[in-house]
């Protein structure tokens, strides 16, 4: 029979591990408007869900005094809970106890709750705030991350990897978060880099500040490493909880789908004006997402980062869908030197793989312009998407009207009397030729040219259709997207 002392013990133990660093350091965190680790998880969970792993682990460590300071938990917080009822696997860095920096034991908590989301097929969401590896030591701390990014790896694909920043991470702790499918970061008060602004100064004589190297901004409008920045931690947990809405808990499930709210078959007629007759007169691409998804839907991706492409989930009568369900406007890819150095070749080879090696229902609709090699890689027949469509106004074409003139009547053009009435008649003669929708739907490249007001209940029954798509594939060990 257990014993009333040891029923306390067990407590005080317990009490102890919930404290983390002590209250001092508790406080602080506060100060910087930051929560603890346990208070983002009891925030971010259904009420009453979490069930905590290796609540009184503790570290191993007896260099530098190491042995005379073994908290509880040693600096992360692991288990599971729920969201909206359906199981996630969490993780939370403890800033309190030594800088959330990881050491062995540290290390050996991740892993586990990272091989048990693998193991039952659920989403793995970590609460970032880590100095990085415990210097302290040494090799155990490296080994530890090693192993934490070959988990990374091995749950790639398999079970959606979501990584909040929530604090200052540095070093190791910015590789894993960069391996995962979505980051997270906090207006302010989160900053992930590989060295601080002490070091590069030191080695390269560049003064940085942290927001400029590494803030939420730097990182969801110039590096593309992060997906959302957030102003404070509730909504980016917030966010988190609407992301997973849209996901499958793993690869063999398909993602949740709601009870429809919108009409299936809504025609909305602005969608008929909504792209200008005139190519070069701009239209917001995001207006028609959301007139063609389920009404508040949507939900942008990578906002900041790219803005001449949206992309993001939705719902279609109440299926979870990416957007790409690809709306396409495109001129080709952006010429010029800075472009080329920058590895436009390469960035665009990525994405024809993406779209190439994708087994889920790919569904396309030209808005406009779709010319040249961008026509073939945004979801093309030819890349073996689904279903295409164009809308009536939309030009498919190697390149646009006035390019293509150029090229092709150079020499009418030059003894022409008027060149700018010739070249004017001449690129109307070629949009009625070559850059409409109708001679790709003639060759079967184009399924349908639709009304644009069609779009919506079209897309509807074709995803419908696709509910039950196989795509095999060859086997193999693994692709080799160009990196």
């Amino acid at each position: 029979m257990t014993t009333d002392e040891e029923l306390e013990e067990l407590r005080e133990r317990k009490r102890e591990a919930e404290l983390g660093g002590g209250e001092e350091r508790i406080a602080k965190q506060h100060e910087k408007g930051k929560m603890t680790a346990r208070e983002r998880i009891e925030y971010f969970l259904d009420d009453g869900s979490f069930q905590e792993f290796d609540r009184l682990k503790t570290h191993r460590c007896t260099n530098f005094e190491m042995d005379e300071r073994q908290p509880y938990g040693d600096g992360v917080v692991t288990g599971y809970g729920e969201v909206d009822g359906r199981q996630v696997f969490v993780f939370a860095h403890d800033f309190t106890v030594f800088g959330g920096s990881l050491g062995e034991a540290f290390a050996e908590k991740v892993c586990k709750v990272m091989d048990r989301a693998i193991e039952t097929g659920a989403p793995i969401v970590g609460l970032n705030d880590s100095a990085g590896a415990r210097i302290q030591e040494g090799i155990d701390s490296l080994a530890g991350y090693a192993d934490i990014f070959h988990r990374n790896q091995k749950a790639s694909g398999v079970v959606p990897q979501i990584s909040a920043i929530m604090g200052p991470c540095a070093g190791g702790a910015v590789y894993s978060p960069a391996i995962t499918d979505f980051v997270f970061m906090i207006e302010d008060t989160s900053h992930m880099f590989i060295t601080g602004p002490e070091v590069i100064e030191t080695v390269t004589g560049e003064e940085v500040g942290f927001e400029e190297l590494g803030g939420a901004r730097t990182h969801t409008t110039e590096s593309g490493v992060a997906h959302f920045s957030a102003a404070d931690e509730e909504r980016a947990l917030d966010d988190i909880r609407r992301l997973l809405s849209y996901l499958p808990a793993n690869n063999v499930e398909d993602p949740p789908r709601v009870e429809p709210w919108d009409d299936p078959d809504r025609r909305d007629e602005a969608l008929a004006d909504v792209v200008p007759s005139e190519p070069r007169k701009p239209y917001d691409m995001v207006d028609v997402v959301d007139r063609v998804l389920d009404s508040d839907s949507f939900f942008e991706v990578g906002e900041g980062f790219a803005r001449n492409l949206v992309t993001g989930f939705g719902r279609l009568d109440g299926r979870s869908v990416g957007v790409v369900v690809t709306f396409v406007d495109v001129p080709g890819f952006m010429p010029g030197t800075d472009q080329e150095h920058d590895g436009i070749i390469k960035h665009g080879a990525k994405l024809l793989y993406a779209y190439s090696e994708a087994t889920v229902p790919l569904l396309t609709v030209i808005t406009r312009k779709a010319y040249g090699g961008a026509y073939d890689v945004m979801a093309s027949k030819h890349l073996e998407a689904d279903v295409n469509y164009a809308w009536p106004g939309a030009e498919i074409a190697v390149m646009g009207p006035k390019g293509a003139v150029n090229v092709l009547y150079s020499d009418e053009l030059e003894a022409a009397d008027d060149v700018e009435s010739r070249r004017e008649e001449l690129i109307e003669g070629y949009r009625d030729t070559f850059a409409n929708p109708y001679t790709a739907a003639e060759r079967g490249f184009v399924d349908d040219v639709l009304e644009p007001q069609e779009t919506r209940p079209r897309l509807i029954r074709d995803l419908r259709m696709l509910e039950s798509k196989r795509a095999d594939r060859p086997d193999r060990k693994h692709g080799n997207i160009p990196l």
